[in-house]
């Protein structure tokens, strides 16, 4: 309340001022002062509250934030590059040749597929070893480990929860 009064003086100098210098300008610029000044608590008010709006929670280290592009990716491994390329020749015999690490960052196929999932977290885990102090792998580990889960499903399924857990425990 005192908030408003305080607002409604200020106005009120305002208005006397603008009248006697600009006549015009005070017919056409105080409604919209006004109504701004009176809307401003309303908006951040609501602005606080959670909307209607669906949106996935999205840590800094997930494979989603890394393929939503908020951030600048490390210079040793660019968004373009090939998953072949980065992460070795039995990649290759894996993945698609021409997929790169920002399409495997953003796969949706990673549900019962362990290699899609292993692809994506591992991906994310490489990021994460390059830009986040502190992340459990170094970029050495995190290669190694993908070349031993390309191995068979069940040594992929076991890679990809691992680099799943360190993504999701990450800041």
């Amino acid at each position: 309340m005192q908030l408003h009064q305080n607002k409604s003086k200020a106005l009120h100098v305002f208005a006397k001022k603008m009248e006697k210098h600009h006549p015009f300008l005070s017919s056409v610029l105080l409604p919209v002062v006004v109504l701004l000044l009176f809307l401003t608590p309303i908006v951040t008010e609501s602005a606080a509250r959670p909307g209607f709006v669906y949106t996935r929670t999205r840590g800094r280290c997930t494979p989603q934030y890394w393929s939503s592009r908020q951030e600048a990716w490390p210079r040793m491994i660019p968004q373009g590059s090939s998953v072949s390329k980065v992460f070795g020749s039995r990649a290759y015999e894996r993945y698609r040749y021409d997929l790169t690490l920002l399409e495997a960052t953003s796969r949706n196929d990673d549900g019962e597929n362990v290699f899609a999932r292993l692809v994506k977290e591992s991906t994310a885990a490489l990021i994460n070893s390059y830009t986040r102090k502190g992340f459990p792998y170094s970029a050495w580990e995190v290669k190694t480990a993908v070349i031993q889960g390309i191995v068979s499903e069940e040594a992929a399924a076991v890679q990809a929860q691992r680099f799943y857990d360190a993504n999701r425990a990450c800041n």
